[in-house]
């Protein structure tokens, strides 16, 4: 059964071949058996997973039906989980159960789907490899030697070794489209404002955004049907129809435009992976689509930008841990200066301080516009570039990470080596496109992804796409070794 897909579990559910109780059990005695290798779970759920499971049997012996009723998940262990530790895979918040569901959480749970567990994640999803968590780094189950991608390498992890077949994550930089592709996994970063942020601890606030992970489109399709929709207690929700996502699915792609841009292919691809990205476009051109090259002038700014946003952000956002209210607190303070400054020094990991510090700074009296305020000029900048290439073009193609998965540990002592990795995915964030990151081939025995981006609220094309090229490729079918 951990085989199965999420529309396969749909399939079997409604047709009676097992149960959600029975499907249940079992992924949870694989987490238990193959989980330690991968260290993909910072929680887990038995007693609520067996209980929401057996009311999913009982709704579906009264008639209802739905694809995600009874289906085994995972959230993210930055989504507020009512009694459950959320810890943002950080000791500042290792002793925090959250008093509510986050929307996405209530949402899902609303559906049928059965959570087993949290999975771990990097501190306050700062990072690209899952090597900064407090529980410790997750391996690759492609290679246990190399990371699986961050910040949710602890759902891509989990559903690429099969422990269940779909995930929740978040991507502010990547953090959703990056995992995916290091380990052979379907991921979508939806629209910003497409997906509530309610109870999702936040990093950067304009940036960050929730997503499904899964092995295939038509299983995001179904996830993300779960998760999207207006939400009145976000602010930057957008009240904005959901359409049918599974139902777009077999829409033909002939004449659709696709545009490859030339910056893609720099001396930083490894080439590779550029041959692979190069036979998807062919692919794809078999199947009707019509490909051309164009231009994302400014996309060489965006990390540079991205790195002075996404701090600033995150020290505003991260101030509230400070000691008093909830989460770690340094033992026997001499007072409230030392609270505050043992409290974050020992509860935050050198990622997160490294990140604070760049954020207050770029934030600081004298700096602000040298660097906060021209890094969103630059970020308007690049809005207008990929509005000018939507006019010319339905999607946009190109690789989802300039590398395969390194080892664990490779790049801990250059810490911009590791943010170079996000070249491609921080512009999708940057102006708040939808991207999804599908399986393109293998690169030494490890996977790598093809990423598409699309115009806002157009994740609908991006599925319809990337479920045809996987009609007619198997690089997602393929399983790790000892999963």
């Amino acid at each position: 059964m951990h085989q199965l897909t999420l529309a396969e579990i749909a399939r079997g559910l409604a047709d009676k071949k097992f149960s959600s109780e029975e499907l249940t059990k079992t992924l949870l005695a694989r987490i238990a058996q193959l989980d330690p290798q991968l260290n993909s779970f910072i929680s887990l759920t038995e007693d609520l997973a067996l209980q929401q499971a057996k009311a999913a049997d009982a709704r579906r012996a009264n008639g209802e039906s739905g694809a995600l009723l009874g289906a085994p998940i995972a959230h993210k262990d930055l989504f507020c989980t009512q009694g459950i530790r959320t810890s943002c895979g950080s000791k500042m918040l290792d002793n925090f159960k959250a008093p509510y569901d986050a929307t996405v959480v209530a949402k899902l749970a609303a559906a049928g789907a059965v959570t087993l567990g949290k999975t771990n994640m990097d501190e306050f999803a700062m990072g690209s490899a899952n090597e900064s968590s407090y529980y410790g780094a997750v391996k690759n189950p492609w290679n246990l030697e190399h990371v699986p991608g961050g910040s949710s390498g602890g759902s891509a992890a989990a559903v690429a070794a099969r422990l269940l077949p779909a995930a929740t994550g978040t991507d502010t930089g990547g953090s959703i489209r990056q995992p995916a592709a290091l380990t052979n996994l379907t991921g979508l970063k939806p629209t910003y404002g497409r997906v509530s942020r309610w109870g999702m601890i936040a990093y950067a606030s304009s940036l960050d955004q929730g997503g499904p992970l899964a092995r295939t489109a038509e299983d995001c399709a179904i996830l993300l049907q779960g998760m999207a929709g207006f939400d009145p207690q976000d602010s930057t929700s957008i009240d904005e129809p959901v359409p049918d996502y599974s139902a777009g699915l077999n829409g033909s792609l002939q004449g659709l435009r696709i545009g490859v841009p030339k910056e893609y292919f720099s001396a930083g691809l490894d080439p590779r992976i550029a041959e692979l990205i190069h036979n998807s476009v062919k692919e794809l051109e078999k199947l009707g689509a019509v490909v051309k090259e164009i231009s994302l002038p400014n996309m060489q700014h965006a990390i540079p930008a991205y790195y002075v946003i996404a701090p600033a952000e995150a020290s505003s956002n991260l101030s509230r841990f400070d000691g008093v209210r909830f989460g770690y607190r340094c033992e026997d303070p001499k007072n409230l200066i030392d609270l505050y400054k043992r409290s974050r020094g020992e509860g935050f990991g050198p990622e997160v301080q490294r990140r604070i510090m760049v954020g207050a700074y770029a934030l600081s009296a004298g700096y602000y516009d040298a660097y906060y305020l021209k890094a969103q000029k630059i970020r308007r900048l690049i809005k207008n570039d990929f509005m000018a290439a939507f006019n010319e073009v339905d999607i946009i193609l190109g690789p989802t990470t300039p590398n395969p998965a390194w080892k664990l540990g490779a790049k801990n002592s250059d810490p911009v080596a590791a943010y170079l990795e996000d070249v491609y995915t921080i512009t999708a964030n940057l102006a708040g496109l939808p991207g999804l990151s599908m399986p393109a081939g293998f690169v030494d025995g490890l996977p790598v992804g093809v990423q598409l981006l699309a115009p806002y609220f157009q994740e609908g094309r991006l599925l319809n796409v990337a479920h045809q090229y996987q009609l007619n490729t198997d690089w997602h079918t393929r399983t790790p070794t000892g999963f």
